[in-house]
């Protein structure tokens, strides 16, 4: 029996292994690690990878998200809309700076905001809506676009798990009036530790988020605001430069390998994907009401598979009771499983899970 992981870290490092050993050396042998020419690089390399004319590194996604709002000086009093069913991290970020969280329901089929329920939860308080493209699907901006342009909102996006996604042609993360990445581990663009960048046109933003991030100053022991410490540091930067340079060819694969999962399993239960979008695969999420089954079924056949995200935010503790749950983002949180997804996945590996899946009794 085949064992198949559903991420394998070691194996997709291990194939740039002596390109990140020589970025590691060039870091050591700078002497310089914080706020040094690699992040410098980085963040004009990924600015112009994803269209954008500044990108700001910081320590993580969330300290981004919650930095573009702090940067657009949202928090006590006022609301936000985020979709019902996201990693919590899109929630925190709000609450993280005073302001309230006003969930908006998902599209039962792309998992991301139902852009049509929008409008009708837009108070006198709302000053931002949080687009998730979640699992690396774009969310329907140009309907959020021009409501939030309606109401006079700002558009934030979460693209933690969208590098290098396309809606309509343009990449997630030039979108909306800014946006926020993650560089976790496990992302498509992931460092060897935490990291994040914010993405904008918004130039005094930029100047507000770098701020923000680097203790309130911009010149040293000068402290303008009241800010923190979130900082991408130089080895995660050198790490990622080298990655982003093989981003298109590992997003290729993810597309290749989703392709033929979708091949082998109904439309009632694979991803559907828009004409208007062109997914980059951070996860591949079927839906079915026997998830339990399945997921066992298959552990028992060596193949390991996750679920992303087994309670919707509203329905967890720091939460619950103080905001409202929704249908569709309850139903996602109960019939999503994640299939592995890479490209540390062979040849071999993908066609076992897509035969195991086939020759299944589940009707997939």
């Amino acid at each position: 029996m085949m064992k198949v992981s559903f991420l394998n870290l070691t194996a997709i490092n291990d194939s740039i292994r002596s390109e990140l050993d020589k970025a590691y050396k060039r870091v050591m042998d700078s002497g310089w690690y914080i706020h040094g020419e690699e992040c410098s690089l980085f963040e004009n390399e990924f600015a112009k990878y994803s269209g954008t004319n500044h990108c700001i590194g910081v320590g993580n996604g969330l300290d981004a998200l919650r930095m573009i709002l702090l940067g657009y000086g949202i928090g006590q009093g006022d609301e936000v809309l985020v979709p019902s069913q996201t990693f919590i991290a899109t929630w925190l970020a709000v609450t993280e700076t005073g302001a309230t969280p006003v969930p908006v329901d998902i599209n039962a089929q792309t998992f991301n905001v139902d852009a049509t329920l929008i409008e009708s939860a837009i108070t006198k308080n709302t000053k931002a809506i949080i687009p998730v493209h979640l699992f690396g699907q774009p969310a329907d901006m140009d309907p959020i676009l021009k409501i939030a342009s309606q109401y006079g909102l700002k558009v934030i996006e979460d693209a933690a798990q969208a590098h290098g996604a396309l809606y309509k042609g343009r990449r997630c993360g030039s979108l909306g009036d800014a946006a926020a990445f993650s560089f976790y581990p496990g992302k498509n663009l992931g460092a060897l530790g935490d990291g994040g960048a914010v993405t904008t046109d918004d130039s005094r933003l930029a100047e507000k988020v770098r701020m923000i991030a680097n203790y309130g100053s911009q010149r040293k022991y000068l402290h303008e605001i009241q800010g923190c410490n979130s900082r991408l540091d130089e080895l995660q930067a050198a790490f990622l430069r080298v990655k982003l340079k093989h981003i298109e060819r590992w997003t290729e694969r993810r597309r290749s390998i989703a392709e033929i999962y979708s091949s082998n399993l109904s439309q009632a239960v694979r991803p559907m994907v828009p004409e208007w979008a062109n997914p980059v695969w951070h996860l591949y999420v079927i839906q079915t009401e026997i998830r339990d089954r399945i997921q066992t079924q298959l552990e028992k056949m060596g193949i390991q598979t996750l679920i992303h995200y087994p309670i919707a935010p509203a329905e967890q503790k720091a939460y619950q009771n103080k905001i409202p749950s929704l249908a569709c983002g309850r139903q996602a949180a109960a019939r999503c499983l994640s299939l592995p997804i890479g490209p540390h996945l062979s040849d071999d590996e993908v066609e076992y899970v897509a035969l195991s899946l086939k020759s299944s009794n589940f009707e997939l």
